[in-house]
């Protein structure tokens, strides 16, 4: 682990005192684990935006040093503006290196789908993360899923994905990756002509129909009452 970020302890707390932190282009940050007391510190916002832009991103083990001491850590959390994105508070947790931990790592699409290229319909990428449980070394940066086989209507699974090398796959089994999707129009149109049959199959008029037999009706009884 060679990357090294160095913090400075915060002793003063409070909405007006983090502010103060933030105007001298630092973050207020907490570090915590098992065993250990919490630590209030501030990181240099630099450093903090070199992790994230990392290819490992949240997942990027480092040691953040302050004092005298150096701590095997990573980012657990980040609390960000709504309104401005500004970053606003960092959770870091210290990871000891032979304890399993708990990550999501980000999935990555691979190929171009049979759906998409021959039979006209469009990707829905509905989870781009999968958790895993695993030690910090073992920790993938990604996960690849193929797609280039699906038609349209077809998709993944999670427990239709091999857990990387060291890891555990710990998320919903049943849950869907991607899907292959017809276009909106043409599922418009089925929807519509399975309702019509079903209506039909029931012995129902349709609406339209409905409605001139009650005005053909009313039209009878008027022409019986001037008789």
């Amino acid at each position: 682990m060679s990357l090294v970020i160095k913090a400075e302890k915060r002793e003063n707390f409070g909405k007006n005192a983090s502010r103060v932190v933030r105007r001298k282009g630092r973050i207020p940050a907490i570090l915590y684990g098992p065993g250990m007391d919490n630590v209030a510190l501030t990181l240099d916002k630099k450093d903090l935006f070199s992790i994230l832009k990392s290819e490992t991103g949240e997942n990027t083990l480092f040691r953040v040093s302050f004092n005298s001491e150096k701590r095997d850590a990573m980012i657990k959390e980040l609390q960000v503006n709504p309104v401005s994105d500004e970053l606003l508070h960092v959770d870091l947790i210290q990871i000891v290196m032979d304890k399993v931990i708990r990550v999501a790592v980000p999935i990555v699409l691979v190929g171009e789908a049979v759906g998409v290229k021959a039979e006209g319909g469009f990707v829905d990428f509905s989870s781009r993360e999968i958790e895993v449980e695993c030690l910090p070394k073992n920790i993938p940066e990604h996960i690849e899923v193929d797609i280039s086989e699906l038609h349209l209507h077809q998709s993944v699974r999670i427990d239709e994905i091999d857990p990387p090398e060291g890891a555990k796959i710990t998320s919903d089994p049943e849950s869907v990756i991607v899907l292959i999707q017809a276009p909106a129009k043409e599922e418009e149109v089925e929807v519509e002509e399975e309702i019509e049959e079903e209506v039909m199959a029931e012995g129902e008029e349709p609406k339209v129909i409905k409605k001139e037999k009650a005005e053909e009706e009313k039209k009878e009884e008027e022409k019986k009452d001037k008789e």
